[in-house]
């Protein structure tokens, strides 16, 4: 009885926490609540940039170790260069990323064969989880659906009822309402996802999305096309 309850407590926590955003370049927990409705309004860059700092150095090998939850990965695995990403679904910075820059990343270096992407989750409450579960449960629609939800973000995260957003929203990918709920209240699932945030958190020092390591470098914030080219051209 008690693991039944616990199971649907993440779907009805899901109408009562607003979603995260920051007035900065990261989401963060613990930071103000924002509406992610509006999402941030980083820089847009159009002029040639310089490769900004980062901000330290793991090791790739051990990054790029099995988690809790099977990598989703895109691109060439020969790629000379290779970006993990940590997002949140609810931190409006990374919808930015993923709506602005993504796009031309993907057509630029991913599509090319010179960037393998993996993202990995790391969601800073319970939208953002069930944003990444029913990403797990579409299977080979993993990115189509993490697309989908990012470019969405304002008709889920910050609404009240995000049950029923979320469930609109599923359906045109072809989830019902018994395979909706079926992903949401799968414990196993819900502790992978977590463990996968806790893992980038304890061994990467992930503490803000998005969260890049490119080749094992460290960068955090919606970086524009021009910034990431500029770290990846002289990778290559």
């Amino acid at each position: 009885m008690s693991e039944l309850i616990q199971r649907r407590r993440l779907l009805l926590s899901m109408a009562a926490l607003p979603a995260l955003g920051l007035g900065l370049a990261a989401c963060t927990e613990g930071n103000a609540e924002a509406d992610a409705a509006a999402p941030a309004t980083d820089p847009v860059t159009t002029a040639a940039v310089e490769a900004p700092p980062s901000s330290g150095t793991v090791d790739m090998e051990k990054l790029l170790e099995e988690g809790a939850l099977e990598d989703k990965v895109l691109g060439d695995e020969n790629a000379p260069v290779t970006i993990v990403e940590y997002a949140s679904m609810t931190c409006s910075h990374c919808a930015t990323f993923h709506t602005r820059t993504y796009p031309e990343l993907k057509k630029k270096y991913i599509e090319t064969g010179k960037v393998r992407f993996i993202l990995r989750e790391f969601p800073f409450d319970p939208r953002a989880e069930a944003g990444f579960m029913l990403a797990r449960c579409s299977d080979d629609k993993y990115f189509a659906m993490v697309d989908v939800l990012f470019k969405q973000q304002g008709n889920w995260a910050p609404v009240q009822d995000a049950q029923s957003a979320l469930l609109k929203i599923s359906k045109l990918a072809g989830f019902t309402q018994e395979s909706f709920e079926a992903c949401l209240t799968d414990q196993e699932l819900l502790n992978k996802v977590r463990a996968v945030r806790a893992r980038g958190a304890s061994d990467f020092g992930v503490d803000a999305t998005p969260t890049f390591f490119i080749n094992g470098k460290k960068y955090s914030g919606a970086m524009s096309i021009e910034e990431m080219s500029a770290v990846i051209d002289g990778m290559l």
